[in-house]
């Protein structure tokens, strides 16, 4: 009776999993960069945008409101060494990334002491930091959102596109 139930536990493990899986609407894309022996990496949902324009999706959000960076689940921003984003510390840890639309259309990065959840799910009670973006129109228009982890002087950099827009920032290992 045991092995019964062992195997019954079994399949729907892994029906959990697979549902869970499919559940995952669109690939997903990852970046990393090592920075003092360390590893400093983003995880992250590639939606397309299948004939739309980013101003479009994009302009809808007011100011204040947060952009998932992706889409499903929410983007996983770890980090193995504390980060200086300028004056802002983003210390050793794991963090869901948004962006937030700021009065003058400009953007910053947030980072949220959450993460693995839905990634409609932001709690700004728990939000660490927020950074501010340096938006720009990329060369050549990207179709699946894009983030980037890049080495950039004795720092990093990172990097999203979507679209026509891209937005970075710079950061150092503390």
């Amino acid at each position: 009776m045991k092995k019964v139930i062992i195997m019954l536990l079994s399949a729907l493990m892994v029906a959990t999993f697979a549902v869970s899986a499919l559940g995952q609407g669109n690939p997903r894309g990852t970046s990393k960069l090592i920075l003092k022996g360390k590893t400093v990496s983003v995880e992250y949902g590639r939606p397309a945008l299948k004939g739309r324009s980013v101003d479009q999706l994009l302009s809808q959000l007011k100011a204040g409101a947060v952009w998932r960076m992706g889409a499903d689940k929410s983007t996983t921003f770890s980090t193995g060494v504390d980060l200086a984003f300028g004056d802002t510390t983003v210390p050793v840890g794991d963090y869901s990334l948004w962006m937030q639309k700021q009065e003058d259309n400009s953007w910053k990065l947030v980072f949220n002491k959450q993460h693995g959840q839905w990634g409609t799910s932001h709690d700004a009670a728990q939000d660490l930091a927020s950074v501010p973006l340096k938006q720009s129109q990329a060369a050549k228009p990207v179709e699946m959102v894009t983030i980037t982890l890049a080495k950039a002087g004795a720092g990093g950099a990172i990097t999203i596109e979507w679209g026509t827009m891209t937005v970075t920032a710079g950061f150092s290992a503390k």
